[in-house]
């Protein structure tokens, strides 16, 4: 997809982060948005914010890891617009700690936003994007953690994998139905987001007791995730996302530094070596002094 202008976009997780970027970015190109998110404060925000620049928005508040909910943000967007061409499913969530502890309400949660969140996209959108044989692309948000595996984060590294995974499988059937939609998935690695802080969307019922604390090296309580570690702006993942639809590029690694420990890993597998990740990205992520 090479223009923009009047074409449709929709990000899930569009109120901050990646998502909020990616949509700014959407709207300066002269497309329609439509923003989802789950925290409707934010949203608010954002949808009003964006309209003051004289973007062209729909906010509709949606819990990803409801069918429900993208199914109606999917007829929302299609009443309103006609048509979708850009869809990005990028709400994430994350919570670190020892991966036999996790509570299951952990498993819920992270699985439901991060995994069932891309599949009810996929389910309730691509049938829709297909009907209508127009160009088009989807932008899955993995992560970095979704080609090596980092300790203490198991939940999401799982779900970014399948992520990965999914996103490769639905590039290869829609190539062999020589569709016009395309697919990259994008693996950030430390971005200067609010992911350290996306407790605060954990619902009620998902929540763990106050008592309850994740086992992690202490080291890691203030190194992970741009707390005290240099990270990339969203801005400049967006920049990497829009350049990726123009060259129709399937993987979209934003940092090159990280690359060594994706060849470690695959190096480990073709090797039949135990999982290893290089000592400078432990200590990056805080997880070794």
């Amino acid at each position: 997809m090479k223009e923009f202008k009047d074409k449709v976009a929709v990000i899930t997780g569009a109120a901050s982060g990646i998502g909020r970027a990616i949509a700014e970015r959407c709207a300066l190109e002269g497309m329609k948005v439509v923003l989802a998110d789950v925290e409707q404060k934010a949203l608010k925000q954002t949808e009003d914010e964006m309209n003051a620049k004289g973007a062209t928005v729909l906010a509709v508040t949606t819990d990803v890891s409801k069918a429900a909910d993208v199914e109606a943000l999917a007829q929302k967007s299609l009443d309103r617009f006609g048509a979708v061409h850009l869809l990005c499913n990028n709400a994430g969530v994350a919570s670190f700690g020892t991966i036999w502890e996790y509570s299951l309400a952990d498993w819920e949660w992270i699985l439901g936003v991060n995994l069932w969140g891309l599949i009810h996209g996929i389910r309730f959108f691509v049938p829709a994007m297909l009907e209508r044989n127009t160009e088009g692309h989807i932008v899955n948000t993995a992560s970095m953690g979704g080609l090596f595996s980092p300790p203490y984060n198991g939940i999401y590294a799982g779900s970014k994998h399948a992520v990965v995974a999914i996103s490769e499988v639905l590039h290869t059937e829609l190539a062999l139905k020589k569709s016009k939609i395309k697919v990259s998935v994008l693996c950030p690695a430390i971005v200067k987001t609010r992911m350290k802080d996306a407790e605060r969307n954990r619902p009620p019922e998902l929540r763990n007791p106050p008592d309850q604390k994740a086992t992690v090296p202490e080291s890691m309580k203030e190194g992970h995730h741009g707390i005290n570690v240099e990270g990339e702006t969203a801005e400049e993942m967006a920049d990497q996302v829009f350049g990726a639809i123009r060259d129709e590029k399937f993987y979209i690694l934003p940092h090159p530094d990280f690359r060594e420990s994706i060849g470690t890993r695959f190096k480990n597998i073709m090797e039949e070596r135990d999982p290893t990740l290089p000592r400078g990205l432990l200590q990056r992520l805080g997880i070794i002094e």
